[in-house]
């Protein structure tokens, strides 16, 4: 068997951000009709708020596609009453790669939405056979499931949830908001809805014993919910691509209908051109930086008077952020005659970096390993869109930079070549998009921490001292909206229960003190966790600091229950391993520990979430971990040797392989 594991990566997520606009529509006379006796009056028509609607997540390191079909999302009226569709794709629905959203946001959609306050969202994805595209990583972990680039067959994906006939499937996810979205015409609102590709019931890859076909159960129900966004300024959008439609009269915004990419990709990319019309307005006050790719000029331009002429009809490429009122302005824009010329810049996560021969690997979305040179002249920029001009300014050009780890296998890129489709290919910028050290964590003390990180490539290796931003920067807000300062983690089961302030780096370093010994070739397991860095914070002038880190919890081979479930523990075994440990399971609500139970009969496989608040949820997960049975657990080590258990997945009917 092979569970996909928890990836140690960032918190995954699907965002749908909503952003209420300034633009409202008023109320309107309405028409009478008088009689002697009574007069009756058309009611106004409901009070807009303009809105956005984005998506985005986290990634894993051993896929290079996760496509799914985005059918429709509707919101839940506070009170109850019809829910409100904000977004509906065409019948055939959009397939977004949520691989590439890697803590940054898509845009899919522009809409109107009566003001109001929201509790809920449904967001619906498309589940008939074909509708989930899985394209393994070119350099996938030791042991996974599948061959490197491999395109896993739809007759191997079970996608769960599904409800309609044949040809028709849907899968309906509803979430509960953390606290009421509140729409209004009048500022800017956000709602993040967190997908997690890494959480263990999202995708399960079950090899049975023999020759058996390996089945992958793709479960959209499990991992998703809400996470308050507290400043649009802040979201990282990823790249969009476009059609020019028509240039400003005054030269200040050129209008584009959004396109995406085939998905499986085609050789050359084609685009699929959506219904959503964006303006994108140059920077007027500090300069979009102009990339024309068919003439492979670069210039810096604050409006678009030069290029009106020449753009109406082109393909773009477009780095850019939202100002406070819910405008889009350009960072940097590529443009070109042909969608092939500026998609064809590889997007996706660093697979390897090359000090030697100044190479850098990128996996693009066809789980191919796309060599780039980094020449003298390769600008490296950090997306921070809340600053506009650290945004559009290098952190760094030329080789160097490849050096002292500043960056490393698992960072999230989009590289522009200065000939896309010449060999070998040579970096013109490189946006980092999410600078993502994952790994165990060690040494922890109140400046920083040690971050180790082994890959089945041992060149990929890396070993970081990282220190913590100041304790005087800002860092965002709690889920309060209270802004935060310093340093901040949280466990990532409960996001929106973040540890800051005075106390966070001391709980950070008792957290982080915990290992488990299984002995063997196992071995001891200590604390894993995904940091992100910004650049050139104040108490780390010269390079990558940490705000935030997740704790996630720590991978463990496949195991087997030695003494069944009782007071909340249960003991194991592992694979490999000489000494069995405890594992600690919380039953308390709010902080339950995530059970599911995965079945396989014949190539069909369920996978059901179990509640263990409940007196039935914990006579199932007693029946599960009887002694012998195989179990997959996710969890944080403990100071006193035991392993606290966020995810327990047991297994019935047709039993997994090591």
């Amino acid at each position: 068997m092979q569970l996909y594991k928890f990836r140690h990566v960032s918190r995954a997520a699907l965002i749908a951000g909503f952003i209420a606009g300034l633009a409202a529509c008023g109320g309107g006379s309405g028409s009478a009709s008088m009689t002697s006796t009574a007069t009756t009056t058309n009611p106004p028509p409901p009070q807009m708020g303009q809105m956005s609607f984005l998506m985005s997540d986290a990634s894993s390191d051993d896929w290079a596609t996760i496509g799914g079909k985005v059918l429709s999302l509707s919101l839940t009226p506070q009170g109850g009453g019809t829910p409100v569709t904000v977004f509906t794709a065409p019948a055939a629905g959009w397939m977004v790669n949520l691989e590439e959203l890697d803590q940054i946001s898509e845009i899919l959609a522009n809409t109107n939405v009566p003001v109001g306050t929201y509790t809920a969202a449904t967001l619906t994805m498309s589940g008939n056979p074909g509708d989930v595209a899985l394209t393994v990583s070119a350099d996938p972990e030791t042991g996974f499931a599948a061959q490197p680039g491999a395109n896993i067959p739809s007759s191997q994906i079970d996608i769960q949830g599904t409800q309609g006939t044949a040809g028709s499937l849907t899968v309906p996810i509803k979430v509960t908001y953390e606290s009421p979205l509140v729409v209004s015409a009048s500022q800017s609102n956000a709602l993040d809805l967190e997908f997690d590709l890494a959480h263990p019931a999202f995708i399960v890859a079950h090899t049975p014993p023999g020759a058996g076909t390996t089945i992958w159960a793709v479960n959209f129900n499990g991992p998703l919910r809400h996470h308050p966004i507290a400043d649009i300024r802040h979201l990282i959008l990823r790249h969009m691509y476009g059609t020019v439609t028509a240039v400003a009269s005054d030269n200040s915004s050129i209008s584009i209908t959004k396109d995406l990419p085939v998905l499986p990709v085609v050789n050359p990319e084609t685009p699929v051109a959506t219904a959503t019309d964006l303006q994108i307005l140059a920077d007027a006050t500090n300069g979009t930086i102009f990339y024309d790719v068919d003439a492979k000029t670069v210039t810096t331009v604050k409006s678009f008077a030069t290029e009106a002429s020449s753009l109406d009809g082109k393909f773009v490429r477009i780095a850019a952020r939202y100002q406070e009122d819910g405008t889009l302005v350009a960072v940097r824009l590529w443009a070109s005659s042909t969608f092939n010329t500026i998609w064809k810049s590889p997007e996706g996560h660093v697979l390897h970096v090359d000090t030697t021969n100044d190479v850098i690997n990128v996996l693009n979305e066809s789980g191919e390993s796309v060599p780039v040179t980094v020449s003298a002249n390769t600008q490296f920029f950090f997306r921070t869109p809340a600053n506009a001009i650290a945004d559009a300014t290098p952190i760094a050009v030329g080789t160097t930079f490849l050096t002292d780890a500043d960056l490393v296998r698992g960072f999230k890129v989009h590289v522009s070549a200065v000939d896309p489709l010449a060999t070998p290919m040579v970096a013109q910028s490189i946006d980092i998009e999410t600078a993502a050290y994952s790994g165990v964590i060690s040494a922890a003390n109140m400046t920083g921490f040690t971050d180790t990180r082994t890959y089945r490539t041992a060149a990929d290796d890396y070993m970081v001292n990282l220190d913590y931003i100041s304790t005087t920067s800002a860092n965002g807000a709690g889920a309060t909206g209270t802004a935060t300062m310093g340093f901040k983690f949280w466990d990532f089961a409960y996001p929106t229960l973040a540890t800051t302030g005075a106390a966070a780096i001391p709980d950070f370093m008792a957290a982080t003190s915990g290992a488990v010994n299984f002995g063997g070739t196992a071995g001891s397991v200590s604390a894993w966790g995904v940091s992100y860095a910004t650049w050139e914070d104040p108490v780390n002038a010269t390079g990558w600091a940490i705000p935030s880190t997740i704790l996630l919890p720590t991978p463990l081979p496949l195991g087997t229950v030695a003494a069944g479930y009782a007071s909340n523990a249960f003991t194991m075994n592992v694979v490999g391993g000489a000494t069995p440990a405890i594992v600690g399971i919380s039953t308390t609500a709010g902080s339950a520990t995530l059970v599911y139970q995965v079945d396989r009969t014949g190539n069909v496989i369920t996978v059901t979430a179990i509640d263990v608040t409940t007196t039935s949820g914990v006579a199932s997960l007693t029946a599960g971990l009887a002694v012998g049975a195989k179990v997959k657990i996710y969890g944080v080590p403990q100071a006193d040797g035991t392993l606290k258990a966020y995810v327990v997945t047991y297994f019935t009917g047709t039993a997994p392989t090591s």
